[in-house]
């Protein structure tokens, strides 16, 4: 398989989190079409899990859902900072701790037919208290959840964010191994 030749680019939308742009290419096939691309800075998402095995998880209200979504701690990675420096302060901004073991296990695109948002997926453990303070645009509650009862919660359409369901993927999988 060959890739798709970029023939030209144009911006359409310029914002504070995201661009857009509008990408003629040439398919392998020799026909031409238009690829829209969301540009949105690389992220974290970070599944704290505290000595009692309650994962930390945030609700906060998310405008374009109109609704409560109950997801992990997860941000944008700032231009010059680390992923894992991110991991760290997303964890003091969200839930109020910092992690002295904070393991990365992968990454995945969170919407690779039309975003450039690749992410980044930590567990954190041995959490101690280390605030920092919140973004001025968001309101989060933080809710301590048994990992024994993340199943359940997905199966029931309580946790309904994908970045969360992956990351809560990947840490079941890793926490339950030796």
């Amino acid at each position: 398989m060959e890739p798709e030749k970029l023939i030209s680019s144009q911006t359409v939308y310029q914002g504070k989190i995201v661009n857009v742009r509008a990408d003629s290419v040439l398919l392998p096939s020799g026909r031409q079409t238009v690829r829209e691309v969301v540009e949105h800075a690389d992220a974290v998402v970070i599944v704290p899990i505290d000595d009692d095995d309650n994962v930390l998880l945030v609700r906060q209200y998310r405008y374009p859902t109109e609704q409560f979504i109950l997801e992990a701690p997860a941000g944008g990675v700032d231009e010059g900072e680390s992923p894992d420096d991110c991991a760290q302060r997303e964890l003091q901004e969200e839930v109020g701790y910092a992690s002295r073991k904070l393991r990365p296990m992968g990454g995945f695109w969170s919407a690779p037919g039309f975003s450039t948002e690749y992410l980044y997926a930590y567990l954190a453990k041995e959490l101690v208290p280390s605030k920092l303070n919140a973004d001025d645009d968001e309101a989060i509650e933080v809710i301590r959840t048994p990992l024994s009862d993340i199943n359940r919660l997905i199966r029931l359409g309580e946790i309904q964010d994908a970045k969360t369901i992956a990351a809560l993927l990947m840490a079941t999988v890793l926490f339950n191994k030796p």
